[in-house]
């Protein structure tokens, strides 16, 4: 382990993931090096690595660099939680150690976020790069257009997330420090969908945005080889963690927030809504989710354990049945 001494914290902490990317991570590097933004510091840790990419880490010198060296392979959520515990900095932007940023990109995030205090986080849209760094190709593929989105507000983006997934680019990400601490910033239980997790968790308590620009280069390896590859252990992974992150959603508290989530529940539970029925509604919007895909039975356990937990309490239940 190395360490740095600095007069003053830096504004931004740019956390770096790492793990088996000698190819490319010194380009990753390079890339946050050649911001026009500087007053940054990089906080590294891999995650035990078998092959050459703690030597092109260690190629570089500069100062602002903070390398953490992991015995053993335990994912990228644990790795990003030991790099959150020792960054310093005000905002903080995720960079996976494949993925590369524009080199205005943090120039522009830390200023829409000095001049926007109502924003928690801000995104931007993304370049889909291949395995080489060319142009993406395949139009057909699911990352081709997938970060494209427009802004919307947090009760629209809770909407989406629950009928759609995620479509926010991690990479891309902008935080403020604050808000990293009150989320728990990536929840190390989850493999596939820690950063799905945490945008609904901070929509549940505060705007974001998305500049409408592509200030990241994401890739899409060959072979399915990104963690979020199109594999089979991959799809029983989103399966399970999708059943238990949307339980996020049963965190709503009131039949207001509901509706304002969920405007097109209203034909379905505007009849005396009751708030403590909040998740038996959510459980049924669950079962009725019109958009059948591999992550349709997450939605399904979600639902009948909602409803399970529910009918132990005789009350309640009742209720459901009038």
């Amino acid at each position: 382990m190395s360490m740095n001494l600095r007069d003053k914290n830096p504004i931004v902490s740019v956390i770096i993931p790492a793990y088996n990317h000698e190819k490319y991570v010194g380009q990753t590097i390079q890339s946050v090096l050649d911001q026009t933004f500087q007053d940054f510091e990089i906080i590294i840790t891999d995650d035990g690595s078998t092959d050459h990419t703690v030597a092109e880490i260690q190629k570089f010198t500069d100062s602002r660099i903070t390398l953490f060296l992991g015995k053993k392979n335990q994912g990228s959520p644990v790795v990003t939680c030991n790099n959150l515990a020792h960054a310093k900095g005000r905002y903080i932007a995720w960079l996976a150690s494949d993925d590369i940023f524009s080199q205005e990109k943090l120039e522009k995030q830390v200023k829409f976020l000095d001049r926007n205090p109502e924003y928690s986080a801000v995104f931007s849209k993304a370049k889909i790069i291949d395995d080489d760094g060319n142009d993406f190709q395949n139009e057909a593929h699911p990352y081709y257009h997938i970060f494209d989105q427009p802004n919307r507000t947090r009760y629209e983006w809770l909407n989406h997330f629950f009928y759609y997934g995620n479509c926010l680019c991690h990479p891309s990400v902008l935080i403020r420090r604050e808000f990293c601490d009150i989320t728990g910033y990536t929840d190390r239980r989850y493999w596939q969908l820690p950063d799905y997790d945490l945008w609904i968790r901070l929509c549940m308590i505060s705007e974001i945005y998305i500049i409408q620009e592509q200030l990241v280069n994401f890739r899409v390896r060959d072979k399915d080889a990104n963690a979020s590859g199109n594999r089979p252990e991959v799809r029983v992974r989103l399966v399970h963690e999708m059943a238990h992150i949307l339980n996020n959603y049963l965190g709503i508290q009131t039949i207001d927030e509901f509706f304002r989530i969920f405007p097109d529940a209203t034909h379905l539970f505007s009849r005396n809504p009751d708030k403590e029925l909040i998740p038996y509604y959510i459980a049924m919007l669950a079962l009725n989710k019109n958009i059948i895909n591999y992550t349709t039975p997450g939605y399904i356990t979600f639902a009948i354990s909602t409803l399970f937990n529910l009918f132990g309490n005789s009350r309640l239940a009742e209720k459901c049945a009038l």
